[in-house]
């Protein structure tokens, strides 16, 4: 059985999207399956149309070739009659059984225009709504004519694919609700390559002598800043943690549209000494800036997009043997049982906040079982094995 995977973008790239992406594919390999691969236009310019990145080749799609490539709403035209141009070329090459594509929904509708020549089954993945991510970061309103525009076309997608999967039980029901019959959709989870997060069982010395870190208890976030990971409040309370346990320290890994948000407000409660921003770090170093944490918070704000849509992030703070504590929103209560994997608080509620953040500091004898259950909860539930042989019936009853 041969899969050809319809990708928006891939590695070398960094991001959630192309790490699952690249799990996916190493783990259908191990189960003897074969697998092809392609990407849509905004991998961006690409030096060759064909590359091989670790043991994967990925056909790009090259852009620019339409009249109104440039123009505004028909250059997102322009990228799906693109890349199903392209994607004839690579399904006349390698010869696929299955038509497998992921989000967005511009990928999907480039395989719907090739499907039917072909006679391919067509899988469409949704791993998340653009249109609600886009309402957070600003490039349109809930219920514009772009967001409306692109929540049409992917019902459309769900509607004329062959199956639909999907990351988690919020997106299934919002997809469901578009008037798909429930057997049509299948979750594959979001889950953790337990080989590449081993449990971390010391800090780096050097890199906890460089922040000043030495002997005291850090919570942390390590991720990209935005809105609604809900920093801004993670730093409120914290101001008040912090008076009552003075060896406590804030850790921020990352960057994003946030960043001067968080320094002013850091400056302004004068937590300049207990507040470490670090900014972007290579992402080589990652794990060793994930040693240094002992608790990982997640203070999501509660919004479509965060009750619909599981993250990442608290998974592989669990495989390395981390402490997690994190907002009730819809996709935190997927991954989290409070008081057995991690805690929850009251999403929106500061005293909530700091009361579960004083809790778990206080009750460092519980600290070892928290732990144990995460990695537990990962290794059985939550890994790439279990999660990516969901993928089996799918693509048997649509090759029958």
């Amino acid at each position: 059985m041969k899969v050809l995977h319809i990708l928006d973008h891939s590695i070398p790239l960094h991001s959630g999207y192309t790490f699952r992406t690249r799990s996916i594919l190493k783990q259908q390999r191990a189960n003897g399956w074969e697998t092809a691969h392609i990407t849509s236009g905004k991998q961006g310019d690409v030096a060759t149309l064909k590359e091989e990145v670790e043991e994967f080749t990925f056909y790009r799609t090259p852009v620019g070739c339409k009249w109104y490539s440039s123009l505004p709403l028909l250059n997102q035209l322009a990228i799906i009659n693109e890349m199903a141009d392209r994607l004839s070329e690579v399904i006349e090459e390698t010869r696929p059984d299955i038509l497998h594509a992921h989000s967005p929904a511009l990928t999907g509708a480039a395989a719907l225009k090739v499907k039917k020549k072909f006679n391919l089954p067509l899988v469409y993945e949704c791993r998340g709504f653009w249109e609600d991510a886009a309402v957070d970061h600003g490039t349109c309103k809930e219920n514009d004519l772009r967001y409306k525009l692109t929540r049409a076309l992917e019902t459309h997608v769900f509607k004329k694919a062959d199956a639909v999967t999907t990351i988690c039980e919020g997106l299934r029901a919002d997809i469901q609700a578009r008037g798909l019959p429930k057997g049509k959709i299948t979750i594959i989870p979001n889950a953790v390559d337990i080989d590449r997060f081993p449990v971390i069982e010391h800090k780096n010395e050097q890199l906890l002598n460089e922040l000043g870190l030495q002997g005291k208890r850090v919570l942390g976030f390590i991720g990209s800043f935005y809105a609604y990971e809900g920093l801004l409040f993670l730093v409120d309370a914290f101001a008040e943690v912090v008076k009552k346990d003075p060896q406590a320290r804030l850790l921020l890994v990352g960057g994003g549209p946030e960043d001067e948000a968080i320094k002013a407000r850091v400056k302004e409660l004068a937590l300049d000494e207990v507040v470490i921003l670090t900014g972007r770090v290579p992402h080589a170093q990652v794990s060793d800036y994930y040693s240094l944490v002992d608790l990982f918070v997640y203070p999501r704000e509660k919004m479509r997009l965060t009750d619909l849509v599981t993250p990442l992030k608290p998974l592989e703070a669990m495989a390395q043997g981390k402490l997690v504590v994190a907002s009730d929103v819809g996709g935190h209560k997927e991954l989290i049982t409070d008081g057995y994997n991690g805690l929850l608080y009251q999403s929106g509620s500061q005293a909530s906040l700091i009361a579960v953040l004083e809790k778990m500091l206080e009750e460092s004898d519980q600290w070892a079982t928290y732990r144990a259950n995460g990695r537990k909860y990962v290794e059985t539930v939550r890994n790439w094995e279990a999660s990516v042989a969901n993928y089996k019936d799918v693509y048997e009853r649509l090759l029958r």
